[in-house]
């Protein structure tokens, strides 16, 4: 810590943190410098009110090069003499400036040449005549690819309405994402990725005869083209070495072995969360996913398998796990498991859902005692999933099945002969 004096009311200040460490090389010390976040703020008089209030910027991704950021601001003494965004590739290094044209307390401008997968980091500014300079807090988000998309919070997703399986909530802007995994143009599975906690939160698929076979299960692991590595754990050529973790798919091999593409792309590490093995990804949770697929057999059915770090209004300690090929990375391990699976009837034209049923499945992640614990014992309504995840499942169906099929508490045995 440290304090600046003989500041001046109304002049911008611009100030660095940093930290130097020095080694020791042979003969002579090498030093090092990391330096922290740029950050501007404008000394005020005394008692004095900000001369404006800038609100969180906001951003519409409009192209798959190009993307809109807007913002507003209240409370000016006076007209701002120039608004607009300072924004760049990383919060440390915003060099690059857009000035915008004030309408009334709004504002906004376009940003062109984006790649895709780029991170753009942005932040809106207002200037005042006399008093200084004023920002909002500093955004995130990805540069749009065709392979994913993002859904406004609470929305339901613009998707093809055949996608029954698809969630809404907790989709927001804080480093989560609803990436599209395709193959010759056609989508294999869904899910929301969380590139904080490198973790797939839940994964959404159709299942039915046609995706599943008996080609021989690929040996190796690959990094998401869709999703830039660096938000992605290093398990490509090991796993979690002798912990007794394995990586765990979210959409099964054996739920796409009938299709050599669709089954390389769940061996993405997006796509494994470290998962307790023997007595647990090998057996309880094993013998479900087979349940699972037994039924997809018979008829293409919608599945969403996730993982909870906290149940809503829970506060439980999160540990981590590192992968034998990086140490440094730490993932974390999740406190639950869980799966919700929808069956369907359609009207005879096959236009229109008439009727619906669904079971949830919530698993601790522990391990489990074979033969004495089985995974029809832990069916619980995709209702009671929905208030401890905050996600809200199978949106696209007809809102009074939704809330029918939902709110039952349906057995396996109920589920499976429906």
């Amino acid at each position: 810590m440290a304090t600046l004096t003989g500041l001046t009311p109304g002049t911008d200040c611009i100030y660095q943190a940093y930290a130097i460490v020095e080694g020791t090389g042979d003969k002579s010390s090498v030093v090092k410098t990391f330096k922290g976040e740029d950050k501007l703020f404008s000394t005020l008089v005394e008692d004095k009110a900000p001369a404006a209030t800038v609100g969180k910027g906001t951003y519409t991704i409009t192209g798959e090069s190009t993307a809109t950021l807007s913002a507003t601001y209240s409370n000016a003494t006076t007209t701002p003499t120039e608004v607009g965004f300072w924004w760049g590739t990383s919060s440390s290094d915003m060099s690059n400036q857009l000035i915008a044209k004030n309408n009334n307390g709004t504002f906004t401008a376009t940003l062109t040449g984006l790649t895709a997968g780029q991170d753009v980091v942005f932040q809106p500014y207002v200037k005042v005549a006399g008093t200084g300079t004023y920002a909002s807090d500093v955004r995130e988000f990805w540069a749009t690819a065709s392979t994913y998309f993002e859904m406004p919070g609470n929305a339901k997703p613009a998707v093809d309405k055949d996608w029954l399986e698809i969630p809404t909530g907790m989709d927001d802007d804080s480093g989560r994402y609803i990436v599209n995994t395709t193959y010759s143009g056609e989508r294999n599975y869904t899910h929301l990725y969380d590139t904080q906690m490198m973790t797939s939160l839940w994964t959404a698929y159709p299942l039915n005869s046609s995706h599943m076979g008996s080609l021989s299960r690929p040996k190796n692991w690959s990094y998401n083209p869709d999703i830039p590595q660096q938000y992605q754990i290093k398990a490509t050529s090991s796993a979690y070495g002798s912990t007794g973790y394995s990586r765990g798919h979210m959409c099964p091999n054996a739920s796409r072995n009938g299709i050599e593409a669709m089954q390389d792309q769940t061996f993405y590490v997006t796509n494994q969360v470290p998962q307790r093995q023997d007595k647990f990804n090998g057996s309880i949770w094993a013998a479900l996913e087979g349940a699972v697929q037994g039924v997809g057999k018979k008829e293409e059915i919608y599945v969403v398998t996730g993982v909870c770090f906290n149940k809503v209004g829970e506060s439980k300690t999160v540990n981590t796990i590192s992968p034998s090929a990086d140490a440094s990375q730490k993932v974390p391990i999740p406190n639950y498991f869980y799966k919700v699976v929808l069956r369907v009837k359609y009207n005879s034209s096959k236009t229109q859902v008439i009727d619906a049923c669904t079971i949830g499945f919530w698993f601790e992640h522990r391990d489990y005692v074979t033969g004495t614990e089985t995974y029809p014992q832990f069916s619980v309504s995709v209702d009671q999933i929905e208030q401890w995840t905050g996600f809200d499942f199978f949106v696209n169906l007809p809102d009074d099945i939704e809330e029918a099929a939902e709110s039952n508490s349906t057995t396996w045995n109920q589920f499976y002969a429906w």
